[in-house]
């Protein structure tokens, strides 16, 4: 998914998630207010889902360009190799 895409996916019916890991993430001050807006303009969303949303697609984003979808694919190989 593309950070562009987020608007209309928060807009439809939320789905669960499996979530596995916790992180303790620190924020600049105006970037907050601008999670807890989103979250009150998706009011099916928590900040929390917001966050998780936002990391996905950006994550989604990277692994789509190279140099550094080669070196993801590259290292997911090694590791199924290993397993």
């Amino acid at each position: 998914m593309k950070v562009t895409d987020l608007p209309k996916h928060w807009a439809q019916k939320k789905q669960p998630v499996e979530r596995t890991h916790d992180y303790n993430l620190r924020l600049p001050l105006e970037d907050a207010a601008r999670v807890s807006a989103l979250a009150e303009l998706y009011p099916d969303r928590s900040e929390a889902d917001i966050l998780n949303d936002m990391i996905a697609a950006a994550l989604d984003d990277l692994v789509r360009q190279s140099p550094i979808k080669d070196r993801l694919e590259k290292r997911d190989r090694q590791g199924s190799d290993q397993g």
